[in-house]
């Protein structure tokens, strides 16, 4: 039967870089970046608003440590992100601090947005061009966020290259979204895999939500283990991931318990997070998202869809308190 090797680890969030040592060495990171090979590394920066950094995005201190210590193997490493929908990416290197880290280690950072693009003969993927520079990278290095998500239930090592989509309204493919997660990672596949769960998020991710402190790292050359796994540690079940299931089904890796060995303290990290509720509000963004017109002029207008956020926020608010006040005369009730 074939398995695939989890490894855990704590870590200090001030000092991860002995930890991420180890867990590459554990991976055999030396057997897959060869000298001076050409390495891209994607962290997951997936917002510039400086009071969601901290759980949102990769840590710095994660993404130094694993930069320098691929410095020692190699001269050519590339920390790589897409144009958000309403920042570029240059604006989440500038507040994660990517570009002064970068600065000091000697690493390029590159906008995938403003790179040659490489049509993929794939009709979903028409105008959807893909960085030359990561696929054709020698070696591939993931950096996802341990985070819950609205949409796909759980965002990690495989979420996490849907920003190598480089568009900004890549939104327009999400009615491709289970599947076209996998097939994008088998374009440019995963050489290894890093999730950082010293701060993560629950509840309404993989921006809105709030932090779950786990303090820990998780590796694995298994990019579908490593999501399977992370889901696990936090109380989810990854038969509930579509793009899980179906990145498994064409053989990116594996998700089964019982083909999973787990190296680490699973058991004294494990918690229960707060799911992420695909709510009325997701369900019809992601309805808009469906049709070009509406995406453009509803949910990329900036003018209109904050006003529409802050009208939704309000309408989540008064159902969230009229709930509890319903819930507390029920029980009430009862008492009675």
């Amino acid at each position: 039967m074939t398995t695939s090797t989890v490894y855990v680890r704590r870590a200090d969030r001030n000092n991860p870089a002995p930890v991420v040592r180890e867990l590459f060495e554990r991976c055999g990171w030396l057997d897959l970046v060869r000298p001076e090979a050409a390495v891209v590394v994607k962290p997951n920066l997936c917002t510039d608003r400086p009071e969601m950094l901290a759980c949102a995005n990769t840590s710095l201190s994660v993404l130094r440590a694993v930069c320098e210590l691929l410095r020692e193997r190699t001269s050519d490493v590339t920390v790589v992100e897409s144009d958000g929908a309403r920042y570029p990416a240059e604006a989440a290197f500038e507040a994660t601090g990517v570009y002064r880290m970068a600065g000091e280690l000697g690493v390029r950072v590159l906008n995938l947005s403003t790179d040659t693009l490489v049509e993929i003969p794939d009709p979903r993927m028409t105008g959807f061009g893909l960085s030359k520079t990561w696929l054709e990278a020698d070696a591939f290095v993931t950096l996802p966020v341990l985070k819950t998500h609205a949409t796909t239930v759980f965002t990690g090592a495989l979420k996490n290259q849907w920003g190598c989509i480089p568009r900004y309204d890549r939104i327009l493919l999400h009615k491709y979204l289970h599947e076209l997660i996998g097939d994008v990672n088998a374009l440019r596949p995963v050489t290894l895999a890093l999730m950082d769960g010293l701060v993560g998020m629950q509840g309404r991710g993989p921006i809105n939500g709030y932090p779950i402190d786990l303090n820990v790292l998780l590796a694995s050359r298994d990019p579908v283990a490593l999501d399977a796994a992370g889901m696990r540690l936090i109380g989810l079940d990854p038969r509930a991931c579509a793009h899980v299931v179906h990145a498994s089904d064409i053989g990116l890796g594996i998700y089964a318990a019982e083909s999973l060995t787990l190296d680490g303290p699973w058991r004294d990290v494990a918690t229960t997070a707060e799911p992420a509720v695909e709510d009325w509000a997701i369900k019809v963004m992601n309805r808009v998202s469906r049709s070009g017109f509406l995406t453009r002029n509803v949910l990329l207008n900036d003018g209109l869809f904050y006003v529409l956020r802050r009208a939704t926020n309000a309408v989540r608010g008064g159902v969230g308190l009229l709930k509890r006040l319903v819930g507390s005369r029920s029980a009430a009730t009862r008492r009675r």
